[in-house]
């Protein structure tokens, strides 16, 4: 009997070697597409990552930029600020030792009644030391973020002192003080005065700055324009000049 079934035997397991194989073989295909998939799956969410990665960076260098551009103009306005505080307290010194003279020229016997009516012109003049407490009050209202009772005070110090050496100064963070309530007819008028009417002052580059950013504001395109690339030809070494090339720029 076991020789009749030895054949049956032998036929069946050549029918497993033969379809063993097969399975072996569809088994590796799918385990290959899966992770073929899996690979796929995975290099598509490293892209995703690289595509946000490079949108964060490119965000971050505008950012940088425009933080740049902030910290020039801030810097600028520092140093036009330290700049009238010195010239403030120079006056200052100036009004006392002129008035130690006078105490000084009064005292001395050789006084006579006829420097009497001389004396009459230096009544009216201009008191130095107020000029220099009404600027320097208007200053700390500028300083301290009252914009518009600074561009009042400095507005007013225009007209009592028309004469006074603060004056393109005065203008100019009146001019400012307008910005920052967003009057930017206000503040162009002042800033285009100090822009023309003293185009020598250390002021003056900023004020074109100061001007284009109002036209801008008021979607003056092509003012703002010419005056950024009046600003560029006329104070090439300026640092508002090197913030007006990254405005055209863009």
């Amino acid at each position: 009997m076991f020789r009749r079934l030895l054949p049956r035997l032998t036929a069946a397991l050549l029918a497993g070697l033969i379809i063993a194989p097969a399975q072996a073989g569809l088994f590796d295909d799918d385990e290959a597409r899966a992770r073929i998939n899996a690979m796929r799956t995975e290099l598509s969410g490293r892209l995703d990552k690289l595509e946000a990665s490079a949108r964060a960076q490119l965000e971050l260098a505008n950012q940088i930029d425009l933080l740049k551009t902030e910290i020039a103009r801030l810097r600028g306005e520092n140093e036009v600020l330290s700049n009238d505080l010195a010239n403030a307290i120079k006056r200052q010194k100036d009004f006392y030792l002129d008035l130690d003279n006078r105490l000084r020229k009064l005292e001395t016997p050789a006084a006579s009644t006829d420097a009497a009516p001389q004396a009459a012109p230096a009544a009216a003049a201009v008191d130095p030391a107020a000029e220099s407490r009404d600027y320097e009050a208007a200053l700390t209202q500028l300083r301290g973020g009252k914009y518009k009772e600074a561009a009042g005070s400095f507005i007013a110090f225009t007209k009592a002192y028309p004469n006074s050496s603060f004056l393109p100064s005065a203008h100019f963070w009146a001019a400012s003080a307008l910005y920052q309530q967003k009057d930017n007819i206000g503040a162009a008028e002042h800033y285009g005065k100090v822009a023309n009417q003293w185009p020598d002052d250390s002021r003056a580059p900023d004020a074109l700055l100061g001007l284009a950013s109002t036209q801008q504001a008021r979607n003056d395109n092509v003012g703002a324009t010419r005056s950024l690339e009046k600003l560029v030809s006329r104070y090439p070494s300026s640092s508002a000049a090197q913030i007006a090339r990254q405005r055209l720029k863009k």
